[in-house]
């Protein structure tokens, strides 16, 4: 490990990892052995990757809040400490081929993950804009960076500290008719990924979101992650978010749905959803 530093609310974790820094896409993530060798601590954590940089042959930095003792132990990591890492895994974030006006939301430290795409998106001629949000002005994530790279940038705060009071929908149709967006990316908590699907259906424009689904493997094994997602062919199957995303279609997750088998997914069993854990 390299550097370990605090950013307002979370923690960021920069890693040497020429491996994965050479392979990643925008929308990768990796996940993260905690507790040491000896721990009790058997499931991996997840983490969407905030940057990747050539120094040292190849970094990569995660960010993160402190959320029980797994995050808490890789918070107290100092630099010359080891992680083991796997990655970089999941589908990545499709990138259109041509320039078109986007805008990225982002809640709280799910921010992260959308700076590598809005430089990707940069690069290729797309006018970048950000609304960016948290339940507090220590808890938005990387509102002076977006300031320098983006068009423009609309915050918003639960508490009002920062920015608009309110939640990020609450801004994002007038962004969307403002910059004329022809599309839009989000990651966040899954209410929130919700919302902003619905306000981009609205407008009659493609949404990609992140889900924040639990990931105790990352490669497709335990099934904690799995979520209700309509194919093309117009079927419910339950996928997991951790190989068949974690980037999806929002208008083709179930939202409401999720945390249930709904009745009608492919090989549910009748009689109405039902719960997973």
């Amino acid at each position: 490990m390299l550097t370990t530093r605090r950013v307002d609310a979370y923690h960021a974790l920069t890693v040497v990892a020429p491996g994965i820094a050479e392979r990643f896409r925008p929308g990768h993530f990796v996940s993260v052995a905690v507790g040491g060798s000896r721990s009790s601590m058997l499931t991996r954590r997840s983490f969407s990757v905030h940057d990747v940089r050539s120094d040292y042959g190849g970094t990569v930095e995660l960010v993160f809040t402190v959320r029980g003792p797994g995050t808490e132990w890789l918070a107290e990591r100092r630099a010359r400490d080891t992680l083991d890492l796997v990655g970089p895994l999941g589908r990545p974030f499709p990138v259109p081929r041509d320039p078109v006006s986007v805008v990225l939301v982002g809640f709280e430290y799910g921010s992260a993950v959308l700076f590598p795409l809005a430089d990707t998106l940069l690069a290729r001629s797309c006018r970048v804009d950000f609304v960016l949000g948290g339940g507090s002005a220590d808890r938005v994530f990387g509102a002076m960076r977006a300031r320098r790279i983006a068009e423009t940038t609309t915050l918003s705060t639960r508490d009002g500290s920062l920015g608009l009071r309110g939640e990020v929908t609450d801004v994002l149709a007038s962004v969307i008719t403002d910059t004329r967006a022809d599309v839009v990316y989000a990651c966040g908590p899954m209410e929130v990924m919700r919302a902003v699907t619905s306000v981009a259906i609205k407008f009659d424009i493609p949404v990609q979101v992140v889900a924040e689904e639990a990931m105790a493997c990352g490669i497709g094994i335990c099934m904690t992650c799995v979520l209700p997602v309509i194919g093309d062919d117009g079927v419910t199957r339950m996928v997991r978010a951790c190989v068949d995303g974690p980037v999806f279609r929002g208008e083709r997750v179930r939202f409401e749905d999720v945390g249930t088998i709904p009745f009608d997914a492919q090989g549910a069993p009748g009689g109405g959803a039902r719960h997973v854990s």
